[in-house]
């Protein structure tokens, strides 16, 4: 099993982030932040989608005024989102859990030591959001829009932040490709102890973010890197955690829920396959409980499966076998495997 690096424990309201922390999920809405109403619709919606923090855009007065509104309506911990104009943040500093800049936006270093001073005051944290496509003038020349631009504008803005005697700090190093995103976060990841916010930026559509996303977070996750995540998606909010938790999920990060292992449609499939599996992934997505369950279309892969999963399903020409940790318990016509295999899932989860 691999370990995740050691990083600084911090608190976005009362969800941990870093140290031994589980890693979360975040999301941000996109309704027009001062339409409260709105706004906390889909911030409840997120948090039955089972997210853990959720981020506003904060762009003008309104937006930054009605955070003490959309605050007293939520449960999840809020972030406001800010860019340029840092007394936006000293309004959303009154009311949220974490604030979210990019220094190289806002400016003038006294602007950013105001902005350290409330949420010093407050004891919230901080995310430095580090952007290919935004860096300082003096990286960007020096660097252009590469990863070792980002990696630079990350420690000069934690040495800033250092300096004003604040550390209560999370990093994010995004462009809006894999290869600069992992990178960076790579080349950052032993220089400093502060947790790390993953994320493709800009990633697109559910198709195309959730292959950016799975190639790069997966990758950084793996090596043990990363503490919370967003999964950007240009689409509905649910999405966002979906991919997420299948992305942990995967990555073997968590245990939650049915793995279904399913081969891929062949010449020597004996059934209907395609169907079978749709089946049991409705009948099962309620289950919580960890359990590898196998869905297999013939015997030439499906013994084998079977000895590693929980429950197993192999058909056959008409019929076929159910298992429990590769030991058959029952040979069945074909109509008759799935209700049964079911039953032994359940079976299998509420032991």
């Amino acid at each position: 099993m691999f370990k995740r690096y050691p990083t600084k424990k911090i608190f976005v309201g009362d969800v941990a982030v870093g140290g031994d922390a589980p890693i979360s999920v975040q999301s941000m809405t996109f309704s027009k932040t001062e339409d409260v109403e709105a706004t906390v619709e889909q911030i409840k919606r997120l948090h039955f989608a089972g997210c853990d923090i959720v981020r506003v855009a904060v762009p003008d007065n309104a937006a930054a005024r009605a955070l003490k509104e959309i605050k007293s309506k939520i449960s999840m911990p809020l972030i406001a989102d800010i860019h340029f104009n840092h007394k936006l943040a000293l309004i959303a500093s009154e009311s949220v859990d974490c604030i979210r800049i990019n220094p190289g936006n806002i400016g003038d270093k006294r602007k950013v030591a105001e902005v350290v001073k409330a949420c010093k005051e407050r004891a919230i944290p901080i995310r430095i959001g580090v952007n290919s496509g935004s860096l300082e003038e003096q990286f960007e020349n020096k660097y252009g829009q590469s990863a070792k631009g980002m990696v630079e504008s990350a420690l000069y803005n934690i040495k800033y932040l250092e300096d004003l005697g604040f550390e209560d700090i999370k990093i994010s190093l995004k462009a809006s490709d894999v290869q600069r995103t992992v990178e960076a976060y790579r080349i950052l990841r032993p220089l400093c102890d502060y947790p790390f916010h993953l994320g493709v930026t800009e990633a697109g559509t559910l198709f195309h973010s959730t292959i950016k996303s799975s190639i790069a977070l997966g990758s950084l996750l793996l090596d043990g890197i990363g503490d919370t995540m967003r999964i950007s998606i240009t689409g509905e909010l649910e999405k966002e955690i979906e991919v997420a938790k299948a992305i942990l999920k995967d990555s073997g990060l968590v245990k939650d829920g049915v793995n279904i292992i399913s081969c891929p449609t062949c010449g020597r499939l004996e059934a209907d396959l395609v169907k079978a599996v749709s089946e049991v992934e409705e009948r099962t997505k309620h289950i919580k409980t960890p359990l590898d369950i196998s869905v297999m279309g013939c015997v030439v892969n499906a013994i084998g499966e079977a000895k590693s999963a929980d429950v197993a399903i192999a058909f056959g020409k008409g019929s076929g076998l159910i298992m429990r940790k590769g030991e058959i318990v029952a040979r069945l016509d074909e109509k008759n495997l799935v209700d049964r295999f079911i039953k032994e899932v359940e079976k299998a989860a509420n032991e």
